[in-house]
């Protein structure tokens, strides 16, 4: 299993979110470069960075700062938050970008998603943001009645490998992830899943990896030293035990 260290940017600075409640945000970083580089340092191939200001409004706001993150930390960088248009898709690929995470616009778009998965194949993920069940959007500020497994589904049929699962409930919550969700997810989804919400102990590491997840996205637990990324790192790698 690989861990994704994330990167939630706001104002180009590193923040957290509670819940996704954008009134409720902590900076924990004025310099996010310095955080992309500490991921390297840690043993991770690997960040998960979001444009949280894009999420909310459409556009890329915080472009050239995630381009500069992933050219300076030459980390595989996937990329979410307001990416709904597919000049907007291309803009960060061609740039070096190596995958983007399709959300909003996944859900209210369909045609988009599908041109998208047919123009970039394995660069386009699909964040799978879930409320209660349902599918939410707009940077969480919207829950639809969209089921998360049916639509899961129905983004797998486009040919989509990579989907990237949030229980918001549990974001930024240390509450623990929600394993019984994944496990149901998972289950013969026959495609990768990453894990994205209250991963915030080690035995939370561990028993996603035992899921047989694809991959994990590490938040607050980070920012609060909860966990050890670079431990988490090796757990995750089967290179050291919990």
């Amino acid at each position: 299993m690989l861990i994704f260290p994330a990167i939630d940017i706001y104002g180009g600075r590193a923040v957290r979110l509670y819940k996704g409640d954008y009134r409720e945000m902590t900076v924990y970083s004025e310099n996010p470069l310095e955080v992309a580089l500490d991921f390297r340092e840690c043993g991770a191939g690997q960040m998960h960075v979001v444009d949280l200001e894009g999420a909310r409004t459409g556009g890329t706001p915080n472009l050239e700062l995630i381009l500069k993150l992933k050219k300076e930390s030459g980390l595989f960088t996937e990329v979410g938050g307001g990416i709904r248009t597919v000049e907007t898709v291309g803009k960060y690929l061609e740039n070096g970008i190596d995958r983007v995470i399709l959300g909003t616009a996944a859900v209210e778009n369909p045609d988009f998603l599908e041109r998208c998965a047919s123009l970039y194949g394995e660069k386009i993920a699909v964040g799978i943001d879930l409320k209660d069940g349902k599918v939410a959007i707009k940077g969480w500020t919207e829950k639809t009645e969209i089921d998360g497994i049916e639509f899961l589904k129905r983004v797998k049929t486009l040919g989509i490998g990579t989907i990237i699962v949030t229980d918001i409930s549990r974001d930024g919550a240390m509450r623990g992830t929600n394993l019984e969700l994944y496990r149901t997810l998972s289950e013969g989804s026959g495609v990768d899943i990453i894990a994205s919400g209250g991963v915030s102990s080690m035995e939370d590491v561990a028993a996603l990896k035992k899921l047989g997840l694809y991959g994990a996205i590490i938040g607050k637990a980070y920012y609060t030293r909860a966990v050890d990324l670079a431990e988490a790192v090796k757990a995750a790698a089967g290179e050291a035990e919990v």
